[in-house]
């Protein structure tokens, strides 16, 4: 499964570092984390149940930086199912 571009634009954006941050989206779920830049990096897709998880799908961010901070890799790795 890969991220289409309407998702991978709302995880593009920079968050609240070191935070969780979960929003509806079209018809879906979507809740991420963000690391200490406020960068997205694990994701769950899917749809909320009763008790506040999401069920669905998780992903994961790999960003390779050089020494002077610069991203030379993004990638989002589809990790399988959340539940």
């Amino acid at each position: 499964m890969e991220l289409k571009e309407p998702v991978l634009k709302v995880l593009n954006k920079v968050y609240e570092p070191d935070s969780l941050i979960e929003k509806p989206f079209k018809r879906i779920y979507m809740a991420f984390k963000t690391d200490a830049m406020g960068r997205p990096v694990l994701l769950f897709l899917g749809e909320r149940v009763a008790d506040g998880k999401i069920k669905g799908e998780r992903f994961t961010r790999r960003l390779k930086m050089d020494k002077d901070g610069k991203v030379i890799k993004d990638h989002w790795e589809h990790k399988g199912k959340a539940s």
